[in-house]
């Protein structure tokens, strides 16, 4: 499975981003895509998932400004980011998984992208 990401950027706060991340390959098995960030010296974290059956989960940092949603024709998934805030200054990396109840059979990880907010 390859995953490309796009749609990072510089924003002032208060603005909006929107990235997009494309599915390829042997993806028949995918039920699970999402985002996930890494700020510098923290750890990564969970941003916002989708099923594959479209139920959502999302950080409470996010909830009320970022939507995840998912194009299963075309194997992409979107994360609009709405009122972005400086502190959600991150690279973001597009996941791909199997994911059995809460159990993760296997993911794959696509190229981070770089969403700066300033203040």
């Amino acid at each position: 499975v390859q995953l490309q990401a796009s749609g990072g950027g510089l924003v002032q706060a208060g603005g909006s981003l929107r990235l997009s991340c494309a599915a390829s390959g042997s993806i028949f098995s995918i039920n699970t895509m999402g985002w996930y960030r890494q700020a510098p010296g923290k750890q990564r974290e969970l941003v916002a998932d989708i099923t594959s059956s479209g139920s959502t989960n999302y950080a409470d940092s996010v909830k009320g400004r970022f939507t995840i949603s998912r194009d299963n024709a075309k194997n992409t998934v979107y994360l609009q980011m709405n009122n972005l805030k400086p502190e959600d200054t991150a690279v973001y990396y597009c996941n791909a998984a199997r994911r059995l109840l809460t159990t993760t059979v296997y993911e794959y990880w696509g190229q981070g992208t770089q969403v700066t907010v300033s203040s």
